[in-house]
């Protein structure tokens, strides 16, 4: 039924901040206090009391990670990116910060004795020690109350509650809430039921995938020492091309992004009745920085609103009365700036207010883009790189597909690929096995698609997860707002998007799963579809995310009612999904015992939630790739408090630069399964 799936979604949250780490220290979330500073988000967990208040959670647009834990009491835990006042919002759907100890199993409500199936059962060997994992289902469905029990070598043995996995209404089984540690290998366990059902398996190992080759004498890894910025990618990627240059080609993909640039703004007087928003018609980095506006007093009785520009500087005289009182309305000064030709700005209400107060005089407000970023940060719109790897780059060659930071506060994406890049290349000389590797594979490695986003990130706002384009209207785009702008571009495919009416993406353009106004809005996902409709050869794909711990492929979404899924491949190319898994995560395994769970193993609708609209999805209908995604950054094992602690997106550089190890290992290893693929 379900022996491919992974874990339950389950929204948890334990209020963290990110980890600041790279090579410029980052912004904060949030500057100081102001009537123009955004709100400090923050990294929690959330906790939801059931599926039903999950699918709201979705539903809602809220920025969740892929880091979903079901809980033995029926709730659900994820983590998320909110800001006090949207967790304040998402408390009406029933979201609350996460309890620090792990909820006890319900009392079963099962009636007569029911059947139960164990549709896996494997241990594996971690950091930690031996874990075990188990999925079953029974005939009851989700209102059935199971346990497990195992029994392994030297009397070693154990019990825990498993937990229910509903999505959209639909039972799909029972698993534990986590792989439970064991004191050694279990060999049998038993899960049993409330009802009195009863079933019992050997447990297998996990991931029991093929191997991955030993690496030669002399091989050389280990190219990463930092967190990249855009501008550093490039050059890495530039620099390998200089050096290697029989083996690379770099293609320059031919959309240009928008750039890490906005419109200069300024928020003037008292939101919300008594404010205007200015914002420049020019970029900020274009002159837009240069301006200035100034409320004036004329000093004398019953005179007109008047504006005059002079150069850089906006002066609005405001109308007075018979005493010399300002009466001008926050209302009739945007109208007035707006009707002034050469002001070079425009000018709202705040938030959609009437502006029915009266504005006060005010000093030159000297209108900003906020961002931070050095001078030597290019704000003009970007070149996506692309670096082609292979020995016969002539289309001959079955294509593998990298490409990492669709989301740009995922700081260790980047460094797999190029990390697995500089051991393709370094070791081509001197390993046959990645000799044989560039003979048989034509590899593209896109380090970051949305350059913007990770520059905005890096310097202003590290918890960024879209792209730097803002769709929102005027009442939505005043300076406090910022970090809410931009279009999630793992959102923005066209294949089950929330346009043909899919679920888990948002049409609110300040949600951190917005859509985009139209599929392929974005030049960043237009950039990937280009790649494969450009070279067809391309076979594999691989979109590298964080964090997490999942290694996912289609189907990605499904239509809400009915929980309608894209069509599931043929069993066959099912099983070849799982089968080419298993030697990937073995290749992870290999580097320091990190173990991809069996449960976050599988479809992204069986294994975690429904995701309208991304890229996987398109290059598997629309072009037979066969697309995966990687959630880098496994939960890591914690003795001392004997639970699974999350990473985060930007965890400190020494986790950072393990992960980056362990997955480029498994990016080479997908590799070498399209160096073994025949066309069927």
């Amino acid at each position: 039924m379900r022996a491919a799936r992974a874990s339950a979604v389950v929204l948890m949250m334990v209020l963290t901040t990110f980890a600041a780490a790279g090579p410029a220290a980052p912004a904060s979330s949030a500057l100081a206090s102001g009537p123009t500073d955004p709100e400090p988000a923050s990294l929690v967990t959330l906790a939801v009391p059931d599926q039903a208040a999950f699918d709201r959670l979705v539903a809602s647009g809220a920025d969740l990670t892929e880091r979903v834990r079901p809980q033995p009491d029926g709730s659900i835990q994820v983590d998320a990116v909110v800001t006090p006042g949207q967790l304040d919002g998402l408390r009406s759907l029933g979201a609350t910060l996460a309890p620090g100890a792990p909820p006890q199993a319900r009392p079963g409500t099962t009636a007569g004795k029911d059947q139960i199936v164990i549709e896996r059962a494997v241990w594996f060997r971690s950091r930690g020690g031996y874990f075990l994992s188990v999925e079953a289902s029974s005939n009851v469905g989700q209102a059935a109350t199971l346990s497990v029990t195992w029994k392994g070598a030297r009397e070693s043995h154990g019990q825990a509650p498993m937990v229910a996995y509903v999505d959209a209404g639909a039972y799909l089984g029972h698993q534990l809430s986590a792989p439970v540690p064991a004191d050694g290998r279990p060999r049998w366990v038993t899960v049993t039921s409330a009802g009195g059902g009863k079933a019992e398996a050997r447990v297998k190992e996990w991931p029991d995938g093929e191997r991955p080759d030993r690496e030669g004498h002399g091989y050389q890894r280990d190219f990463v020492t930092q967190y990249m910025t855009p501008a550093q990618l490039d050059e890495r990627v530039k620099s390998l091309h200089r050096r290697y240059p029989r083996l690379t080609e770099i293609i320059t993909l031919p959309y240009r992004t928008n750039g890490y640039r906005r419109q200069a703004q300024a928020l003037i007087g008292a939101p919300p009745a008594a404010a205007v928003v200015v914002t420049s018609a020019a970029y900020g980095s274009e002159g837009g920085n240069d301006l200035s506006v100034e409320l004036a007093a004329p000093g004398a009785p019953d005179r007109p609103l008047r504006v005059n520009v002079d150069g850089k500087l906006v002066t609005v005289s405001l109308a007075t009365d018979g005493s010399g009182t300002p009466v001008s309305t926050a209302a009739q000064v945007a109208a007035a700036i707006n009707t002034t030709e050469g002001a070079g700005l425009t000018a709202t209400t705040y938030r959609d207010d009437a502006g029915s107060g009266v504005m006060a005089p005010a000093p030159p407000a000297r209108l900003s883009d906020f961002l931070q970023a050095p001078a030597d940060v290019s704000r003009e719109p970007a070149r996506v790189l692309a670096l082609r790897i292979g020995a016969h780059r002539d289309g001959s060659r079955t294509g593998v597909l990298a490409y990492a930071q669709e989301h740009a506060r995922e700081w260790v994406t980047p460094l797999v690929t190029i990390e697995a890049a500089e051991r393709l290349l370094r070791n081509h000389a001197r390993d046959k096995a990645t000799r044989r590797l560039l003979e048989r594979t034509d590899v593209f490695i896109v380090p970051t698609v949305n350059p913007d986003g990770a520059n905005y990130s890096f310097y202003d706002f590290n918890a960024q997860r879209k792209n730097m384009t803002n769709h929102c209207p005027a009442a939505q785009s005043d300076p406090a707002s910022r970090n809410t702008w931009g279009v999630d571009v793992n959102r923005n495919y066209a294949v089950g998007s929330l346009h043909d009416g899919y679920f888990g993406a948002s049409a609110n353009c300040q949600s951190g799963t917005y859509a985009g106004p139209a599929e392929h809005s974005e030049p960043e996902s237009r950039n990937v579809i280009w790649l494969a409709r450009t070279y067809p050869n391309i076979r594999f794909a691989l979109n590298v995310h964080s964090y997490g711990g999942y290694f996912m492929w289609p189907p990605g979404a499904y239509k809400l009612d009915g929980r309608v899924t894209l069509p599931r491949p043929s069993e066959q190319d099912l099983a070849y999904f799982l089968r080419s898994a298993r030697t990937i995560e073995e290749a992870i395994a290999a580097e320091r015992g990190t173990v991809t769970w069996p449960q976050q193993t599988g479809p992204v609708t069986d294994v975690l939630y429904s995701a309208a609209g991304n890229s996987a999805d398109e290059l598997w209908y629309d072009h037979g790739v066969y697309g995966w995604d990687f959630e880098v950054g496994a939960d890591l094992w914690n003795p001392g408090t004997r639970r699974w602690e999350g990473v985060g997106f930007q965890p400190p550089f020494s986790e950072g630069h393990a992960e980056a190890m362990e997955f480029a290992s498994g990016l080479i290893a997908l590799v070498g399964v399209a160096a073994d693929y025949r066309e069927r």
